[in-house]
C-alpha cells in the first residue's frame, strides 16, 4: 500500500510540475502582468470616463450639451471601460486577443487620445497616440 501511495504522490508532482511550467511558457515575458495590471486599472478608473466626456462635450457643443449629452456618452464609456477592466482581469493568463492587445483604446483612461477622425456622429472619434 505504501508504494502505490508514493506513487500517486510522484504522479501528481510530475503533473503539476508540467502544467506550471507550460503555463509559464505559454505567458509572454510581461504580457500577462500587463494584461491584468491594465485591467485593474481600468476597473478602478472606468467612472473617471463621465466627467471626462462632459468636458469634452461642452468643450465642443456648450454646457447645457455637456451637462445632459455628455453624461450619457461619460456612462456609456465608463461602462464600456469598467467591463473591458474586467475582463481583462479575468482572462490576463490568455493570451486573448493575441499578444495581449488592449481590448479598448487607448489602454488607460488617463493616456491623451490622438487628433481627431472624421467622424459622421459630429462627435471626433480619436485614434491613440502611440
Amino acid at each position: 500500500m505504501g508504494m502505490t501511495r508514493g506513487f500517486w504522490v510522484a504522479l501528481i508532482g510530475v503533473l503539476v510540475w508540467t502544467c506550471a511550467g507550460t503555463a509559464q511558457a505559454q505567458m509572454q515575458a510581461g504580457g500577462a502582468v500587463t494584461k491584468l495590471g491594465r485591467g485593474v486599472a481600468n476597473v478602478l478608473t472606468g467612472w473617471v470616463e463621465i466627467p471626462k466626456r462632459m468636458y469634452e462635450t461642452s468643450q465642443l457643443q456648450g454646457t447645457a450639451a455637456g451637462l445632459t449629452w455628455g453624461l450619457l456618452r461619460g456612462l456609456g464609456y465608463g461602462f464600456v471601460r469598467t467591463a473591458a477592466g474586467f475582463y481583462e482581469t479575468f482572462t490576463f493568463p490568455f493570451p486573448a486577443p493575441p499578444n495581449y492587445v488592449s481590448v479598448i483604446a487607448p489602454e488607460y483612461v488617463f493616456v491623451e487620445e490622438g487628433p481627431p477622425v472624421a467622424s459622421t456622429s459630429g462627435y471626433p472619434v480619436t485614434a491613440p497616440r502611440r
